[in-house]
């Protein structure tokens, strides 16, 4: 079978399936009638550069990069909603106010946005400085978090 095939049907396997072990993986692969080795199977998941991510069911599964990161964003926001009690700004500094306890949270939320014209973040107790390029920057990006907030 050639390549570009098999590697498509395991896309599609793992878009559907939550596979644990390559050993699963080579099984469905078979299962559609695709001969494979497990060394197959592991050079397939380096080329694809599949990832192991947390699974819904709390165990782990094959994913693609752009699922993971996707996924790991959604995360961030949850986290982030979860944490933040209000944003405001004074010119291009960013001022969040958190839970008691919860700015590392909403700080490392923020860093893993990877948010444009942030420069970087400050997190203490309850409350996450975040500083901005610019003060038009230090808006927008006061209206992007409130919008996360709705």
């Amino acid at each position: 079978m050639m390549k570009n095939a098999r590697q498509t049907a395991i896309l599609s396997i793992i878009e559907q399936n939550d596979i644990e072990t390559q050993e699963e993986l080579a099984s469905k692969l078979r299962d559609m009638g695709i001969v494979v080795t497990q060394a197959t199977v592991s050079r397939d998941i380096k080329e694809l550069r599949l990832l192991k991510v947390l699974s819904g069911t709390g165990g782990y599964k094959y994913a693609t990069a752009d699922k993971a990161e996707h996924g790991l964003s959604e995360r961030f926001v949850r986290m982030f909603k979860d944490s933040v009690l209000s944003v405001d700004c004074a010119r291009n500094i960013v001022v969040i106010k958190t839970l008691s306890g919860s700015a590392n949270v909403a700080g490392e939320a923020i860093d893993s946005m990877r948010l444009p014209g942030i420069l970087g973040s400050m997190a203490g107790d309850n409350t996450v400085f975040v500083v901005a390029r610019d003060d038009g920057q230090a808006l927008e990006t006061v209206k992007r978090f409130e919008d996360m907030l709705k």
